[in-house]
């Protein structure tokens, strides 16, 4: 089953941010609390964690893009 990654709301000022880097590449294994990518916000680097056990598939931004929040920025194949 595919579960998709929605960017989050980090930061009660704003509801667009710009995509750090990812710290897991499609084809790795990821866990619970494992962290994704990084996401600056006005006054902050954030880290955004896995909320799901499973493979990386797809990222969806790249480093530099404006995303905002509900925006698709991954999908995460888990097993049932």
């Amino acid at each position: 089953m595919i579960k998709e990654v929605h960017m989050p709301k980090l930061s009660p000022k704003s509801d667009e941010y710009f995509f750090g880097k990812w710290d897991k590449q499609p084809g790795d294994t990821v866990k619970t609390g494992d962290v994704l990518f990084e996401v600056e916000t006005e006054k902050a680097i954030s880290q955004v964690e896995s909320q799901e056990d499973g493979i990386l598939k797809a990222q969806e931004v790249a480093t530099g893009d404006s995303t905002k929040v509900g925006d698709l920025v991954a999908t995460i194949e888990v097993a049932k």
